[in-house]
Order: structure tokens, then C-alpha cells, then sequence
């Protein structure tokens, strides 16, 4: 049976890579669309809808280019990282391009891994040594990574469950890692869907207006 998603051939932070999620609601950002304040919109929200529409608008991705150097080292950990998970697991890990869903419109994902098929997916998380020791402590995984959790396994419908994968290889044996499984019913898939999609319809809705003022504004000139 064919997935729902098409595979880009660009490597992750490559150009391509960029090109490919110009415009598409994906993981990492999913956080950002659940947001909420007391009142009126989150700026978090707000602001991604706008740089969507302009990403639309302009054909390029509005990416920063900004990266920490915390940033950093979990980007040059992460390969490791996924061979401590496969070792610790004995799950063998395929790496993909970007994922487009052909089932909803700018729609996209960026996974760490796939497992069997796109059965089982993971995400891996090289954190600080603060970050990385609370999680061993609770066990609970931040809200941001479980909004982009819930958006990846809706991305890939047929993924049975997610490895969350916290790895510090300055911590000592035993301390290095932890690994928490997230299924699809307890990522309530249904109510992320229904946020992401009222979402999206309000990027649409804003992207054909300023259409729309665009073609006004021929007509006056």
C-alpha cells in the first residue's frame, strides 16, 4: 500500500531541504499553533500563520538561519544518538527527506527516523545537561515536543507509536539516556487534527486576501 506523504530527496538543512518545507506546517513549529493567552491570540500563533502566508507569498523559505550552540551540538550528536538508540532498542533506524502529505494540503514533516516501514517512528532530543537530567528524573516530555509528536504521527498515519529519545553522552553509563514510547492514543491524534486543520484555515484565508488585494490593486493601476 503507498503512503500518504511523498519523500523528498533533499537531506535535512540543505537548501532543498528549506525549499521543500516553504510554506508547509510541520513539526517543529507544531507547538506554536496550540499556544494560547488569556485573551486575543498567541504571538507565537500569529506569527507563524504570517510567515506561512509569506512563505506562500514569495515561493522561499523565511527561515532565520539562526543556530545556537546548543543548537549545534544536538545536531552533531544526533547521528550518534541514533546509533545508542539502535544498539539500547535493536531497532534499525532509516533516515528520509521531508515528508509532504498527500492527504492535507501544506502539510509536512521533518522525522529524526523511521522504523519497519514508517510503523514506528523517533524522535531523538541531544538536550543541555539541565534539560537532558530533568527528563531523566520525570519522564514527562516537554509540551513542544509532544505538540511536534501528535503532528508527526498524523503526518504518517500508519506509525503504530513514537521513541521519544534523550541522549547525553557527558553523563555517565546508565545516566546517557532515556526513552519513552508515545502511541497514537495517547497522542489524541483527532484533537491535534482538528486544531491543525482550523489552523490552516486560517492561513488559507489569509493568503487569498492578500491575493485578492494584489489583483485590486492591478486593476487600479
Amino acid at each position: 500500500m503507498a503512503h500518504p506523504f511523498t519523500v523528498s530527496i533533499h537531506a535535512q538543512g540543505t537548501e532543498g531541504w528549506l525549499a521543500d518545507r516553504a510554506g508547509y506546517l510541520t513539526g517543529s513549529v507544531a507547538g506554536d499553533i496550540l499556544a494560547t493567552v488569556k485573551s486575543g491570540e498567541a504571538a507565537a500563533r500569529r506569527n507563524l500563520r504570517l510567515k506561512l502566508v509569506l512563505e506562500r507569498i514569495l515561493g522561499r523559505s523565511m527561515e532565520s538561519g539562526f543556530v545556537s550552540d546548543a543548537m549545534a551540538v544536538g545536531t552533531a550528536r544526533e547521528p550518534l544518538a541514533r546509533v545508542a538508540y539502535e544498539a539500547e532498542t535493536g531497532n534499525l533506524v532509516e533516515q528520509c527527506g521531508f515528508l509532504r502529505s498527500t492527504l492535507w494540503p501544506f502539510v509536512g514533516a521533518s522525522i529524526d527516523g523511521q522504523i519497519d516501514g514508517f510503523t514506528r517512528l523517533l524522535s531523538i532530543k541531544c538536550r543541555q545537561p539541565a534539560a537532558h537530567l530533568d527528563f531523566l528524573r520525570s519522564g514527562v516530555i516537554p509540551p513542544d515536543a509532544m505538540a511536534q509528536i501528535r503532528h508527526e504521527l498524523w503526518v504518517v498515519p500508519q506509525a503504530e507509536a513514537m521513541d521519544y529519545y534523550c541522549w547525553n553522552p557527558d553523563f555517565p553509563a546508565g545516566l546517557q539516556s532515556r526513552l519513552v514510547t508515545v502511541t497514537r492514543e495517547q497522542a489524541d491524534i483527532p484533537g491535534y487534527e482538528s486544531a491543525a486543520m482550523k489552523f490552516l484555515a486560517e492561513v488559507e484565508i489569509e493568503y487569498q486576501a492578500i491575493t485578492t488585494m494584489a489583483d485590486s490593486v492591478k486593476v487600479l493601476a
